[in-house]
């Protein structure tokens, strides 16, 4: 069977729905029970059960599922770049992770792929590469981004970087993130004002080289994103960090002229003051290294940003469809 831990939100959900297309139905979802019971996300994908993550995590250490398990797929964790209980984000994006590894180590027969963070690479002036060498050398500008860096650079002083797989996304946005808030992709969020009002508001830009609307992100679809995943769960032998993105840096002014085209308006942008809370901490710039991850045999080809947020909001957003409801 596969564990998919975070499988109600949007990255968990979104491989149910890929493996679903698959054919695989024998996964275990695995995240806070509340969120399972309420989310829209799983109603139309197939799998075998559910668990609470705290059931699962006491069920895993006891070895209650021996080698049962084929590959757990850990995407679960706070992603809310802008939480601020330090403990919170290191018992949830650390230590529960640091508890599936210790268990990994001893069960190597089981595929682990987790989740790390593009956000990692703070500002960016180390570089965007993947190269575990260089993990110490990252600066992350949030407690968030650090909670994810300090289990990069735990598995690798463990040795556990050899039998598993930690992967960097950058921007995912797509269906299925419609739960996440302030976290939602600005594709989602600016999605009902282009329709109603054909009106998109950006950040203005703070940093001198960038016009407002012209900090530039590596956004890459969730469809994308899943079919990077689960190279690795084909590839066992594969094992170390790597990116998950499109090595394409595009600007938020691109994105809004993207959205515009794709729900056939005439938009205007209106440039709006960044909080001071965020300016400090802002990424204006990521593009992720894909030379790894293309050197490692993958040759999946991302959609255009155009067309995938056109497929986003066609398919998803104007009949306010979720994955699998295809």
């Amino acid at each position: 069977m596969i564990v998919v831990t975070g499988g109600a939100g949007f990255i968990g959900s979104a491989l149910l729905w890929s493996l679903n297309k698959r054919g695989r139905e024998d996964i275990v979802v695995v995240d806070e029970r509340d969120k399972i019971r309420q989310t829209k996300n799983l109603a139309s994908l197939r799998y075998a059960g559910y668990l609470d993550k705290d059931t699962f995590i006491e069920q895993l250490e006891k070895d209650v599922f021996g080698d049962r398990i084929e590959a757990l797929l850990h995407m679960g964790a706070c992603s809310s770049t802008t939480e601020t209980d330090a403990e919170y984000l290191m018992e949830n994006n650390f230590h529960y992770t640091r508890r599936i590894g210790t268990w990994q180590a001893a069960h190597q027969t089981c595929r682990f792929i987790y989740a790390s963070s593009a956000a990692t690479y703070g500002n960016g002036e180390r570089g965007y590469s993947d190269d575990e060498d260089t993990l110490e050398t990252l600066q992350p500008l949030n407690l968030y981004a650090r909670s994810k860096q300090q289990y990069d650079l735990y598995a690798k002083e463990q040795g556990w970087l050899s039998h598993s797989v930690g992967l960097k996304y950058f921007n995912v946005f797509g269906p299925n993130e419609n739960h996440k808030g302030d976290m939602r992709s600005v594709i989602n969020k600016a999605y009902p004002d282009v329709r109603d009002k054909a009106k998109m508001f950006l950040f203005k830009s703070y940093r001198e080289g960038y016009g407002d609307g012209e900090q530039r992100r590596d956004f890459i679809y969730i469809k994308d994103a899943v079919a990077m995943t689960l190279f690795f769960l084909d590839k066992p032998k594969i094992q170390g960090i790597f990116n998950i993105g499109t090595g394409c840096a595009r600007s938020w002014n691109d994105v809004a002229h993207a959205l515009f085209n794709a729900a056939n308006v005439d938009g205007t942008i209106e440039y709006i003051p960044m909080p001071e809370t965020l300016r400090d901490k802002y990424q204006y710039y990521t593009c992720a290294d894909m030379q790894k991850l293309y050197s490692a045999g993958c040759t999946h080809e991302c959609m255009s940003l155009g067309d995938a947020v056109r497929d986003y909001v066609t398919g998803y957003l104007e009949p306010d469809h979720y994955l699998g409801m295809e």
